[in-house]
């Protein structure tokens, strides 16, 4: 039997009379809306991981699994030195890789692709 599949939050955007903003704020809230407009991009907050966000997920997923860079060189055929280069943003990581990592890190390779 398939597991309940978690629907992605939606974002509304809405125009209107300004003396009713407060109103329609609490009525989206009583809905279980949360206002977001005082929150930023989060490539605006984190500019240190601009342009590597691909190689930032693969340190992250090999993190969360508890994996060295060797383990993981081990798990996929893929050389360490090559590994270290795609989290630092030097070498691309690509589909066939991309599938290698997902595979092994349990993680969907879409996230190493850019």
């Amino acid at each position: 039997m398939l597991g309940h599949t978690k629907k992605p939050p939606i974002e509304l955007k809405f125009f209107g009379p300004a003396e009713n903003k407060e109103k329609a704020i609490s009525a989206l809230q009583s809905l279980g809306f949360h206002d977001t407009s005082d929150s930023i991009p989060w490539r605006e907050a984190f500019k240190e991981f601009e342009g590597n966000e691909a190689g930032t997920c693969l340190t992250g997923a090999r993190y969360k699994e508890g994996l060295t860079q060797v383990k993981l060189s081990e798990l996929t055929g893929i050389p360490q030195r090559h590994i270290s280069e795609m989290e630092r943003g030097k070498r691309p990581i690509g589909k066939k890789n991309a599938k290698l990592f997902g595979s092994v890190l349990n993680i969907s390779h879409k996230v190493f692709l850019s």
